[in-house]
């Protein structure tokens, strides 16, 4: 018998039940555009032009920044330097919003609204959606601000149901008797996790590796599964006969009540105040080791069930292994109602990053994401631009990461 063969073949073709709903849908079309805007807001709203001839030579500063970040192009110094909007141009085309996020309009500072009196050279320049108490455009910090959101929710909900379905799958699938592992294992695991503390994450990085948290966690990782090789090699399988079941869906359980028992908002903001250096990667990290849960439950639920099942059980007579049934059999099947978990997580992360920036803890100074918009409204109550943009922006994502969600949760019958 093939592998499969074993799979459950008779799933309803639930994409094409997703999409007759009109409100789906137009969910997935907001969440498409949002995504084009994200991947585009360099060549959106830029205060760089995207192709300009000075002094008889033809630059393209947007593509050059990007080949520049990327290690593909050498920085310029004087292209650095330049003045990008009072530039003497022979020839240019600029962004359609021709301002960065960071780019100070001295003329419209105090918080110029929308339909205020603007100082401009032409319409060109206009803020559409009104400046900042420092003159920076509203619009410009709304189509950037789409790029964080955006990628915290993904991130974040990456990490979850990296952790969720992995611990899930576990102890769902092998329960409290179906995990046999050596002590000695144990024994080896756990005085093993003494030089790992130590060699991944008290020492500094080896010369090569950038002393960065996220290259900390990497390496950390490398040197765990480097510890669980060796524990596999010293004391195998065969060699040894105290092999017991041990009660993994307990031990997962008991873990996802403890998380579960502490305030999120109020672990992630005690993580957070820890934290020695404001870093983006770290708050979307952060966000999804403390998400996971969920997801778990729901994977834990799925596996409960599909043990049981009939090709599972013809696979154990076929003498397949418990690791290649949970793998390749198993886990495909039960992942469909993680994706309701994703789609609801995700909204939960915008807004938690939103609520932080807002506060103004765990990010860099100079981030740009819709809760720090947000944020200048406290020094201005009158502004009232300075809130109703970033809070439509928002609550319109959260809305359609919530339909999709409660769509996926209709047609999946969960």
């Amino acid at each position: 018998m093939s592998g499969g063969a074993l799979h459950s073949m008779n799933h309803p073709n639930w994409w094409q039940r997703f999409r007759q709903r009109r409100t789906n849908r137009w969910s997935l079309r907001i969440l498409l555009f949002l995504v084009v805007i994200a991947l585009s807001a360099d060549f959106i709203a830029n205060e760089r032009p995207l192709y300009c001839q000075v002094e008889g030579e033809s630059l393209w500063p947007v593509f050059r920044s990007y080949g520049v970040s990327l290690g593909l192009a050498a920085p310029r110094g004087d292209l650095a330097r330049r003045n990008w909007l009072t530039e003497d141009y022979e020839r240019v085309v600029r962004c359609p919003i021709p301002y960065s996020p960071g780019t100070l309009d001295r003329r419209n500072m105090r918080a110029l609204g929308p339909f205020g009196n603007q100082q401009l050279e032409s319409g060109r320049f206009r803020h559409w959606l009104g400046t900042d108490e420092l003159g920076k455009d509203v619009a410009a910090g709304l189509i950037h601000g789409t790029r964080t959101a955006l990628l915290v929710g993904l991130v974040a909900m990456a990490v979850a149901s990296l952790i969720g379905i992995t611990l899930g799958a576990i102890a769902g699938y092998f329960g409290d008797d179906r995990f046999r592992w050596p002590r000695r294992r144990f024994w080896v695991l756990g005085l093993g996790l003494i030089p790992w503390i130590f060699f991944g994450w008290i020492i500094p990085l080896p010369g090569f590796i950038p002393e960065t948290g996220m290259w900390r966690v990497l390496w950390a990782l490398l040197l765990l599964i480097v510890l669980l090789s060796l524990c596999r090699l010293v004391v195998p399988m065969r060699k040894t006969s105290t092999v017991r079941a041990w009660p993994l869906d307990f031990g997962v359980m008991r873990l996802i009540e403890v998380m579960n028992s502490i305030p999120a908002l109020m672990l992630l903001l005690a993580i957070v105040a820890t934290l020695e250096q404001s870093s983006l990667l770290l708050v979307m990290a952060i966000i999804g080791l403390i998400r996971w849960t969920g997801v778990a439950r729901f994977v834990r639920a799925e596996m409960l069930r599909i043990r049981e099942q009939y090709y599972i059980e013809a696979g154990r007579v076929l003498g397949f292994s418990e690791k290649r049934m949970l793998i390749r059999h198993a886990l495909p099947n039960g992942l469909r109602p993680v994706l309701i978990t994703i789609a609801f997580g995700i909204s939960g992360a915008i807004l938690l990053e939103a609520f932080l920036s807002f506060l103004g803890i765990g990010l860099p100074a100079d981030a740009v994401t819709w809760g720090t918009l947000l944020n200048k409204i406290k020094s201005n109550t009158q502004a009232w631009w300075l809130a109703l943009f970033p809070g439509m922006a928002i609550f319109i994502t959260v809305t359609i990461f919530n339909l999709i969600g409660e769509g996926l949760a209709e047609v999946l019958d969960y």
